[in-house]
């Protein structure tokens, strides 16, 4: 494989399991040097760093909860500390709760529901403002959104949809904020995947799979490859796009 990421370093959120441990993968597979943070499973973290040093590359996790913004300036300053300076920011960090209830239902546990929105959107927003601090020139930041930022195709996913939304028109704002430091921002809307996070239930799960042009959940590694290709210098004249990958349920 090429390594056209060779001398990048590249912060993921939320790269211990799922897309964020396939995207670490890959970043690292590329030649850049990779940052990930974690939340609750160091033994997890460490077999990521495991399996990127078995390659010959290069990784270190951060332990770093995203629903606590005031955490993000620290994070980005050990970051740049450890590995001096940042190219890439992958906000990929996300948590899905309470999918299949309806904003009328009176048992919505709303403290994870506020929860969610902290970790999605506010926390989101923290790791950009800290790490626009110190991007270099030519850096990249990619959201990882989903489908329902764009589309809500059936009932019980206003909150969820609504984060992915937001941090999708925030990654946009960056864009044109950013843009004269020749930093692009850019969004992936990712779909359902084999082994994500927590999903809806299955009658919810049929009406999504069924909405597909694909009609089959994505892997990991294949929405990692949009990442990488808007993280890498053949996409240094896109910026403010959402790149699809979803398997056609805008379609």
């Amino acid at each position: 494989m090429s390594k056209p990421l060779t001398g990048k370093v590249a912060l993921v959120t939320g790269g211990s399991r799922g897309l964020g441990a396939a995207t670490v993968r890959l970043l690292a597979a590329q030649g850049a040097e990779v940052a990930f943070t974690y939340v609750s499973s160091e033994q997890r973290a460490q077999a990521v760093v495991d399996d990127v040093e078995a390659q010959g590359g290069k990784a270190v996790a951060f332990r770093s909860d995203q629903a606590d913004t005031s955490g993000a300036p620290a994070l980005i300053d050990d970051v740049v500390a450890r590995f001096g300076g940042l190219d890439i920011l992958v906000n990929n960090a996300a948590i899905s709760v309470e999918q299949g209830r309806t904003v009328d239902d009176p048992d919505a546990d709303t403290a994870a529901l506020d929860r969610m929105h902290a970790t999605n959107y506010l926390g989101v927003i923290a790791v950009i403002r800290a790490a626009a601090r110190v991007l270099r020139t030519g850096g990249r930041i990619v959201t990882v959104s989903s489908g329902l930022g764009s589309r809500v195709g059936a009932p019980g996913l206003a909150d969820y949809a609504a984060t992915k939304s937001g941090v999708e028109r925030y990654t946009l704002g960056v864009a044109r904020d950013l843009g004269p430091r020749d930093i692009t921002a850019n969004v992936v809307e990712a779909g359902l995947m084999e082994g994500g996070m927590e999903g809806p239930g299955p009658e919810t799960l049929k009406v999504l799979l069924g909405s597909l042009s694909l009609q089959r959940m994505g892997r990991p590694e294949e929405i990692a490859e949009a990442i990488a290709f808007l993280a890498g210098p053949a996409a240094s004249y896109v910026t403010g796009a959402v790149l699809d990958a979803h398997g056609g349920y805008n379609a």
